[in-house]
């Protein structure tokens, strides 16, 4: 029997930004998988070399929307190393707290793709309507439902002040309410466990060979997170547990994302505690200059840990700027989830490890695979894409 290719992309209903992936199959059964990259660089790495150190926290705020709040965290984390500082406790409450409330709406956002991806849009109708409340505390905290804008270096933008704590809290109870019923509909649905359980199943070992992280890691026993492996803001200073499951599969990822935020929940509210035994207006220590240096930061995102490496002269900007976000790691495991499905679960497997391509692509320059010759430099791909959109506009006026 001949193998056949089945496409997923580089344009699917499965995926909100563009990627390629080839499924070798025969029949109905994936024998292999080709991963195609590069349908969304951005050159974020070297846009940073050209702003800033306080425009950097915008700039990469912007690599996922989902969560916008990681980079800016494993980027502040990077800068302090190199500057020395220590933050003031109430801006540590204050990120930790940012960064509990996104990964609360980024899995729920998970959990509703996942049910609709099912066809379970009773799943996901419930979960991005628990969401919303979170969006809404995030508005009420920041200005904004996304993009927060509240780190810089040496601290936090922005107070949470006292008075808003008791709303924070009620929105808590809500969620927390909220999520008991969404999770007890996922947990005990026959359907739910028939369509996911031994689906996309990796093992520990696979998980350490690919280097997986985040939820991916911890759905197969590997108990890695950077808030508990090597503490950072607020997280040494309150108690809270590593979720994990020992199947591996589509199921097991699910769970561990609905109990973590029941401890995103339980870390907030310990931080709101924290936040009520401080003086309001703490929020940051001014940062005169970056010394030349080089340092390394790093986060626990929604899907796992963001790194980040920051190299200085004692400029204003950084001299090189280099990024890896989870789905780097996690998307690769891919191949070892799906080889041996069949099609239809090929897709729930992808969408497991809750992957992001705009975190992940990147590009120095492209060359010829075969000669390895150089054939357009970051600077020439910059003039071609301009030249490609002037192309557009002037077709699309005329055509008015």
């Amino acid at each position: 029997m001949t193998k056949t290719i089945i496409p997923i992309g580089p344009y699917h209903p499965l995926q909100e930004e563009p990627e390629l992936f080839k499924l070798y199959c025969k029949g109905e059964i994936v024998k292999d998988v080709q991963w195609v990259t590069g349908y969304n660089h951005r050159g974020i790495e070297k846009l940073s070399e050209s702003k800033t150190f306080e425009q950097v926290f915008f700039l990469v705020e912007r690599i996922c929307g989902i969560c916008s709040t990681s980079h800016p965290f494993a980027f502040a984390n990077c800068m302090e190393e190199i500057a020395r500082v220590e933050i003031p406790d109430r801006a540590k409450y204050i990120r930790s707290i940012i960064g509990e409330l996104e990964r609360i709406h980024s899995h729920l956002l998970w959990v509703g793709l996942a049910g609709h991806f099912l066809g379970y849009n009773n799943v996901f109708m419930w979960a991005w309507k628990y969401r919303e409340p979170v969006l809404e505390l995030f508005e009420m905290i920041t200005g904004n439902r996304n993009s927060y804008a509240m780190f810089k270096i040496g601290g936090v933008r922005r107070d949470i002040e006292n008075h808003k704590i008791p709303t924070i809290r009620k929105v808590l109870d809500t969620v927390k309410e909220k999520t008991d019923l969404l999770t007890g509909a996922v947990m005990d649905d026959p359907v739910i466990h028939a369509r996911t359980k031994g689906v996309g199943i990796l093992t520990k070992e696979d998980i350490i060979a690919y280097g997986a992280l985040g939820p991916t890691a911890r759905a197969s026993g590997v108990a890695i997170d950077v808030r508990k492996d090597d503490p950072y803001a607020a997280y040494a200073s309150v108690h809270w547990k590593v979720i994990t499951a020992q199947e591996g599969d589509v199921f097991a990822k699910a769970e561990v994302r609905l109990l973590e935020m029941y401890e995103s929940i339980s870390i907030i509210s310990q931080c709101l505690d924290g936040l009520q035994q401080i003086k309001e207006g703490q929020v940051d220590v001014k940062v005169k200059e970056i010394p030349e240096g080089i340092g390394t930061g790093h986060a626990e995102a929604p899907r796992g840990e963001v790194f980040h490496f920051v190299k200085t002269d004692g400029s204003n900007y950084p001299v090189r700027h280099k990024i890896r976000a989870p789905s780097y790691m996690n998307i690769a495991t891919f191949k070892k989830a799906c080889v041996g499905q069949t099609i239809s679960d090929a897709t729930i497997a992808l969408a497991a490890v809750d992957p992001c391509y705009c975190c992940t692509e990147r590009m120095a320059y492209a060359y010829d695979y075969a000669s390895r010759e150089k054939i357009l430099d970051g600077n020439e791909l910059v003039k071609m894409g301009q030249r490609k959109t002037e192309k557009l506009r002037r077709q699309i006026k005329r055509n008015r």
